[in-house]
């Protein structure tokens, strides 16, 4: 364990958020923040003057760690940075700081807005329109949607794959969103809709993507051993990473077989003391339902090709969602494709309110352990484990 004398250093001790939307009623994705944000440092029972460390992702045109610092009134900051999403960036970046003695506890913020390149009722918003300039891929590029699609089709080839395959994913979202007083998409959906659900990019329906919404998730973490002392039910993170291979880019990784999933999932190995046999919830990307088949996939949870088996055999007809081995779900608060885009801060959201025990009938029985994939193939993949102390 040399490789992570982080491990186990760094908790969670509040979390905030506003819920999601289609549309939060002309809110700023400053105001947003600063909500959940307020949220997150009173959950904690922290003051603002406790908070020396900030760290923020937003979408293009939110706001930044130096607005958010002097919007919450935060007296004296010595950390502050804004990496890009996905969010286990910006969570190695708060608990490095802490680490390293930069700051002593941050508050980490994720704002979201929908964007006019991804929603069609954003486009016609002039207060969301300027955001367009520098977002949108070129129309000849493979980057973003195009590739997962060309990657799901690559898939689909490989190992003779079923369009159910990527339809369980997005079934067992909608079914924990039903259950999350925070997510946007609640209606039910049956193997029928989502098979007649508008293609998007063959062989990507709109229900394999996720969904753009208005929001934001906060939290606030500090060193383990100050949270034993001032807060309750604090979570730690006993270890996260990212990874990517050297060939990264969407139109030129070589394969399937190596890409920045296997990066992350040897790195995390390493890292930790814990591992699948141990996890009491497993919480796999899903901003396309692809990313999720390749995270069961890469974990070792079954072989390559296998997801889409796995997630049939392990398939729980009543409840009408996955229960690895009968005990274990899968993004049970209805992860990006029905609780919303919220670039994996709602995973990471997610496990630490079942670790806390504070997921009410979503709860997982005794959860303590939570493995995280969070990110695709190419540029963001990361991973984190989160256990209960």
């Amino acid at each position: 364990m040399a490789r992570n004398p982080i491990r186990d250093e760094i908790a969670i001790v509040g979390l905030g958020s506003t819920g999601f939307y289609r549309d939060s009623g002309g809110r700023s994705a400053k105001a947003l923040a600063c909500d959940a944000s307020i949220r997150a440092i009173r959950d904690a029972g922290f003051e603002p003057g406790d908070i020396d460390g900030i760290v923020g992702a937003a979408e293009p045109g939110g706001p930044n760690p130096n607005e958010m610092s002097a919007a919450l009134g935060l007296p004296q900051v010595t950390h502050f940075s804004s990496p890009m999403p996905v969010a286990v960036f910006a969570l190695v970046d708060a608990m490095n700081a802490i680490f390293s003695g930069s700051c002593s506890t941050v508050l980490l913020y994720f704002a979201y807005t929908r964007l006019p390149w991804n929603s069609r009722s954003a486009a016609e918003d002039p207060f969301r329109r300027h955001h367009t300039l520098g977002v949108m891929p070129a129309p000849e590029s493979v980057n973003a949607a195009a590739a997962y699609a060309a990657w799901a089709s690559r898939y689909i080839h490989e190992y003779d794959a079923r369009r159910e395959d990527f339809g369980r994913v997005a079934l067992n979202a909608r079914a924990g969103a039903a259950r999350n007083p925070l997510a946007v998409m609640k209606t039910p959906l049956s193997m029928e809709g989502y098979l007649q659900a508008r293609m998007i990019r063959e062989p990507l329906c709109l229900l394999d993507m996720d969904i753009p919404v208005d929001g934001a998730d906060a939290f606030v973490l500090t060193r383990t051993e100050c949270a034993r002392e001032k807060t309750r039910n604090p979570v730690v993170v006993h270890a996260a990473t990212t990874g990517l291979v050297g060939t990264n880019d969407e139109d030129q990784l070589p394969s399937l077989r190596r890409h920045g999933q296997h990066v992350v999932v040897e790195s995390l190995r390493a890292k930790s003391d814990l591992w699948l046999e141990d996890m009491d919830i497993f919480f796999p990307y899903d901003g396309f339902s692809i990313i999720t088949l390749g995270w069961i996939e890469n974990f070792g949870w079954c072989p390559p090709g296998g997801a889409g088996r796995f997630l049939e055999e392990h398939w729980d007809p009543e409840a009408g969602c996955v229960m690895i081995d009968g005990r274990i779900p899968l993004n049970p608060h209805g992860g990006s494709l029905s609780e919303g885009a919220t670039r994996g801060s709602g995973h990471i959201r997610e496990a630490v309110m079942q670790l806390r025990g504070d997921a009410g009938e979503r709860q997982v029985a005794g959860a303590r352990n939570a493995l995280i994939g969070c990110g695709g193939f190419f540029f963001n993949s990361q991973g984190a484990i989160l256990r209960r102390l």
